[in-house]
């Protein structure tokens, strides 16, 4: 006797003393099993037991029951048709046709659980009567009389239950019912889409990744017959805790098999003698571009709910565009180089629907971090905020042409702007002095100074209203400060903003989603491609002319890549954040570094003494931007109809500021 028959036969031995110990409950489960084959046998024995077939077939209802929540894995894929990873059932589980599957597993599992399935009815009474006499004789429970029939209905309709008689005649009932609205082939394959082989696999293509890293379709003969093993006892025959019986179980399944004609002499021999080859699959486990997913995942359960998308089966097309994620980390994992260097997060938005092209949290160490800095990350934008302040002044009519006096430290005495019951001080970088200039130059060398007097002539509150209205979802004070980048902002919902800029004033929200469709290939949804104006197009092309001086002679002149773009650059103060935020009209990009769990200066870093959004952040942009826009056609933006009929002027002392105003734009 070779080892996998003794091992088996060491198994039986110890059922065998258990039921020894145990003879009471033995005598039960005998009694039971003979009573429901009476009761089966009386109900329905032969068709022409009307009465008694008619008293079954009244005892239960398909259509008053509902099925047990089987559980299907949701598949998400990127915008390539590429698996991003699965929102995980509670149960693994991948429904497919039966012609989908490989040919030995059908065959496999007919031949090893219901070898009389293409000849008997739903019910087998010469398999209920063999297994009856057969486990009298052995004293034990050796042999099962349920039918694959059966089977699916007590997996679809009662789950697990306690084996009882009301039980059983339920399960026949049922399986009567499900015989009449269903052909073989489709009892079979539903069958096979939701047995448990173990190790939380429910069905065959769950099975086959679970145990063999392959599709169903692919099984070979030796692995469908393993797989075909497995639903009897799942834990018993689990390849990698049991391998010697669950080769004696595959092997059983074989000569099964050749006892029905299914294989050759041949056959078996070969397949007997062929090793396991698990290959445990690591398709549930995996995940692809882990921010992007979770953030993905989120968008799915707040549009069609937890349960839907945990155990709907659904097929998911995102957005992500797998080349641009890739440019966006050679572009971060090229400028910050050193394990100790900060880290980065990138998020690119379509502007034209808001879908979301590439979305990336970056730490140099390639440590894996469980919180998204893309979308979870509040941090300090510095200076990439004053656009929204020059968007609030824009779109109340102020010519980009008013021009005030930028000293390098200024007391704005209004009220709104009052800081501990003082005025509010405020510097110019390395307190430099701006001297006089207009809006657009004010904006392309990002002056301190001018925009706090900007920020208390339109209104705190106006500005917050506009910074909520162009996509920000993050909280927002109504301090002055704010326009100098004071407050914190997730990456994600900065991009929005500059989005909402690239489209010309018409903010879309940030999408994950291109097509949702569930289990059966029905579309359940889809991108929504209609967005809000929240800028006037004349105010979103003043917008987009300011920013282009940023870029191509301000603090951004690193970004520049030799096309019409528009951009801001953002520095935090003590350099604790940097940013860079630009687009051209196709796509919007936001960059940040910084340290995610403290406020520590960006010094020394990749040979930058001291990290500006012009610098590090800058680079970065270019790199990205400039990959993703190779071989995209160039783009103009819209030109102004209007440069403002409202006329700013500042001397530098917010008290002598006045509004002047005019009935004529001017053209500079």
């Amino acid at each position: 006797m070779d080892d996998d028959a003794l091992e088996l036969e060491r198994l039986l031995a110890a059922r065998r003393a258990r039921l020894r110990r145990r003879p009471h409950s033995r005598a039960r489960w005998l009694v039971s099993a003979f009573a429901v084959l009476v009761a089966i046998l009386v109900g329905s024995v032969a068709a022409g037991a009307v009465g008694g077939r008619a008293a079954l077939l009244d005892s239960c209802s398909l259509d008053e029951l509902r099925p047990v929540a089987l559980g299907t894995n949701s598949f998400l894929y990127a915008a390539d048709g590429s698996l991003l990873g699965v929102v995980p059932s509670s149960t693994n589980r991948q429904p497919l046709e039966l012609k989908a599957m490989s040919k030995w597993l059908p065959e496999a599992t007919v031949a090893i659980e219901d070898r009389r399935f293409w000849q008997h009815g739903a019910l087998d009474y010469q398999g209920i009567m063999r297994a009856f006499f057969t486990d009298i004789q052995q004293g034990r429970i050796a042999e099962g009389g349920s039918t694959i029939t059966q089977e699916l209905a007590r997996n679809l309709y009662i789950g697990n239950a306690q084996r009882t008689l009301s039980r059983k005649l339920r399960e026949a009932c049922l399986a009567e019912k499900l015989s009449q609205r269903m052909s073989k082939s489709q009892i079979l394959a539903a069958y096979l889409n939701e047995v448990f082989y173990g190790r939380h696999a429910y069905g065959a293509q769950a099975g086959a990744q679970t145990f063999f890293s392959t599709s169903a379709d692919s099984l070979t003969l030796p692995q469908a017959a393993l797989l075909a093993g497995l639903p009897q006892a799942p834990s018993t025959y689990d390849p990698r805790l049991h391998p010697s019986l669950a080769r004696a179980r595959r092997n059983e399944v074989l000569r099964a098999m050749f006892q029905a004609g299914d294989i050759t002499r041949p056959q078996l021999r070969k397949a007997t003698h062929a090793p396991l080859g698990i290959r445990f699959g690591s398709l549930y486990r995996t995940l692809q571009h882990p921010n992007f997913f979770g953030w993905a995942q989120q968008q799915l359960v707040q549009r069609f709910g937890a349960r839907e998308v945990q155990g709907g089966g659904l097929q998911v097309t995102t957005t992500l565009d797998p080349r641009l994620q890739r440019l966006a980390k050679e572009a971060i994992a090229g400028v910050l180089k050193t394990p100790t260097d900060p880290a980065a997060a990138l998020v690119a938005i379509d502007p034209r629907t808001g879908a979301v092209k590439a979305m990336l949290g970056y730490l140099p160490d390639e440590r894996k971090m469980q919180f998204n800095l893309a979308t979870q990350a509040h941090r300090t934008t510095g200076s990439s905020f004053k656009p929204i302040t020059l968007a609030t002044a824009l779109q109340q009519g102020a010519s980009v042409y008013s021009t005030f006096y930028g000293p390098p430290e200024l007391f704005i005495t209004d009220p709104q702007c009052a800081t501990n019951g003082g005025p509010w001080d405020v510097h110019n970088n390395a307190d430099e002095t701006a001297g006089t200039m207009n809006l657009l130059d004010a904006t392309a060398n990002s002056v301190n100074t001018i925009y706090a007097q900007l920020v208390a002539r339109v209104g705190v509150k106006n500005v917050v209203a506009m910074g909520h209205r162009l996509g920000i979802k993050s909280n927002l004070q109504a301090v002055c400060s704010i326009t100098l980048g004071t407050q914190a902002i997730t990456p994600l919902d900065l991009t929005t903003v500059y989005a909402t800029f690239a489209a010309n004033g018409i903010r879309h929200w940030p999408q994950a989603i291109r097509l949702v469709k569930d289990s059966t290939g029905r579309v359940l949804g889809r991108l929504q491609q209609k967005g809000t104006r929240v800028l006037s197009p004349n105010t979103a092309a003043l917008i987009d002319d300011a920013l282009e001086g940023v870029i191509s002679h301000g603090t951004g002149t690193a970004a520049n890549i030799g096309r019409p773009a528009a951009g801001k650059t953002g520095t935090a103060e003590n350099y604790i954040d940097a940013w860079f935020c630009g687009y051209v009209p196709q796509l919007a990009t936001c960059v940040w570094v910084g340290y995610p769990k403290a406020e520590i200066p960006l010094q020394n870093i990749e040979g930058v003494g001291s990290v500006y959004g012009g610098t590090l952040p800058a680079e970065i942009w270019h790199n990205f931007m400039a990959g993703a826009t190779w071989r995209w056609p160039v783009e103009d933006f819209p030109k102004p109809t209007s440069y403002g009929s409202v006329y700013l002027s500042g001397s530098g002392t917010y008290g002598s500021s006045s509004w002047t105003s005019t009935n004529s734009g001017s053209t500079g």
